[in-house]
């Protein structure tokens, strides 16, 4: 292309996101809930809790595979080689606790009709502080996962030759209207297009593009060359002294992954527990995507890709070896991949806000209906927000940032999760653990130049981990040893009613 604009492309991209850009603004006629007699929270962040297996699976698996996803995995196979596929045990593993953990989780939102985690944990240990702490941690987090959606549609945007802000601008823009006006129904009815679009994609790209390269032994055998000739921490396979840290950042991944709002949101809108548990057994079908997906930065060494920015090999890969028709639908699949996370990470913020900030201190007696119009407001902020972050800071900042909200997010486990299971901690104990593996966590991380691992020096050996993992450790271990010296004091579960109203 030389640098110029792909005109056959932008047009082919254009179509397809003008086509989810009406769906996006006639989702909010689309399934209703039975409550819908005007505004109401419920309909707006939740879409009714009324989404059924199908829509379910779409929308949990569009939020969950994201535009970065795409851009992130194979980019990171590309750099690092086999330490890049942690991604496929840890979207294995984390299914089984869905399975296990999030229809308890729903069914507690359901009777009580909680909409946020931290909503759930006010209702469990009627501790405001615990319910903000959660509620800050999740909105903070956030907020870098929508900068890299950004980050993601921001990539194909330029790979079509497209120059400037205003492209970016202009597609958040729309993404931000449509969503202030239907909702979670927006990102669900285009996550079903978004889906669809991706695994066409994929599944072309792994048949024709090792075709092109002389076969999968070719592609492996070019990406082995340039890994050897590499050397360090890279590798066409895992190396000893990586074998702990791969399976702790798995472990630790799958614990933090359905800890996030947007992931949450995902669960709270379903019609029942049984729908979640069917989605747990279905999910593992985006595994096998993802494991394709991850093969792309294997096929860029084979293809003879070199780029400025890891971010750059899927898309120089396929301006590369495809046709220009069918680069501009893979983009377009990739950018409406940022759109649909995008919206419900900024939703999932927007009910944390107006939930769990707004009502208890600002207005406790607002409406379901005000709250609605409160959460319409903060998700364009949060949108806004983001699009700040990526246009006057680096992309560095995005990254880092997200880094250290996998550790911040994973650090309310205890809260959401433990308090289904069992009576023994209560608030001011998991108070403490969280605010122990916050701290120190982050200064593990800060301290190793924000590295996912930190190596512990005990005695002769040298044991490295997952930081997130290690910190939640230290906050249970911490949980539990000031539950003991509290004792017994206090109700251990107050089981408040009627947070909703």
């Amino acid at each position: 292309m030389d640098g110029g604009i792909n005109w056959t492309a932008l047009g082919v991209f254009i179509f397809f996101f003008a086509l989810v850009t009406v769906l996006g603004f006639i989702a909010s006629r689309w399934q209703r809930g039975e409550s819908d007699n005007g505004a109401h929270i419920d309909e707006w962040g939740l879409g009714g809790r009324n989404f059924g297996t199908w829509i379910t699976w779409f929308l949990v698996g569009g939020d969950f595979y994201t535009a970065y996803t795409v851009i992130a995995v194979p980019a990171l196979v590309y750099a690092v080689g086999a330490y890049g596929f942690f991604a496929l045990p840890y979207t294995i593993l984390v299914y089984p606790i869905v399975f296990l953990i999030m229809p308890k989780l729903w069914k507690v939102a359901h009777r009580e009709g909680h909409v946020t985690a931290a909503d759930v944990v006010y209702g469990r240990y009627g501790s405001r502080t615990l319910e903000f702490a959660v509620a800050l941690t999740g909105v903070v987090a956030t907020m870098p996962y929508i900068a890299l959606q950004l980050i993601g549609m921001e990539v194909v945007i330029k790979a079509l030759g497209l120059t400037g802000e205003l492209p970016l601008a202009a597609a958040f823009a729309i993404l931000a209207l449509y969503t202030y006006s239907a909702g979670l129904r927006a990102p669900a009815l285009i996550a079903f297009v978004k889906d669809i679009m991706i695994y066409i994609v994929v599944l072309v790209a792994v048949v024709l593009v090792p075709a092109k390269l002389g076969g999968y032994g070719a592609v492996f055998a070019h990406a082995h060359d340039a890994f050897a000739a590499k050397g360090g921490a890279t590798g066409f396979t895992l190396k000893p002294a990586q074998f702990l840290p791969f399976a702790t950042l798995a472990l630790g991944s799958a614990l933090a992954a359905f800890m996030y709002p947007h992931t949450l949101t995902g669960i709270f809108a379903a019609r029942s527990a049984d729908t979640i548990r069917k989605n747990a057994v279905f999910l593992p079908a985006y595994t096998v995507l993802l494991g394709l997906i991850a093969l792309l930065g294997f096929m860029a060494y084979a293809a003879g890709i070199s780029v400025k920015s890891n971010n750059d090999v899927v898309p120089a890969l396929f301006n590369t070896l495809f046709p220009s028709w069918f680069t501009g639908f893979a983009f377009a699949a990739i950018a409406i991949g940022a759109l649909v996370p995008a919206a419900v990470m900024s939703i999932g913020a927007a009910n944390l806000f107006t939930r769990n900030f707004w009502k208890p201190y600002v207005a406790p007696d607002i409406t379901a209906a005000g709250q609605e119009k409160v959460a319409k407001v903060i998700s364009l902020a949060v949108k806004f927000g983001a699009l700040i972050f990526i246009l006057f800071l680096p992309t560095k900042f995005a990254l880092d940032l997200q880094l250290l909200g996998g550790l911040w997010i994973l650090q309310t486990f205890p809260s959401v999760v433990f308090g289904l299971f069992s009576n023994r901690l209560r608030a001011p104990a998991l108070l403490a653990g969280w605010l122990i593996g916050l701290a120190v966590g982050s200064w593990w991380a800060i301290s190793d130049g924000l590295k996912p691992v930190h190596t512990l020096h005990l005695g002769a050996a040298n044991i490295t981990l997952y930081t997130g993992l290690l910190a939640l450790v230290l906050n249970v271990a911490v949980a539990t040893v000031v539950q003991l010296v509290l004792g017994k004091r206090g109700d251990p579960t107050p089981r408040l009613r009627n947070t909703v109203g």
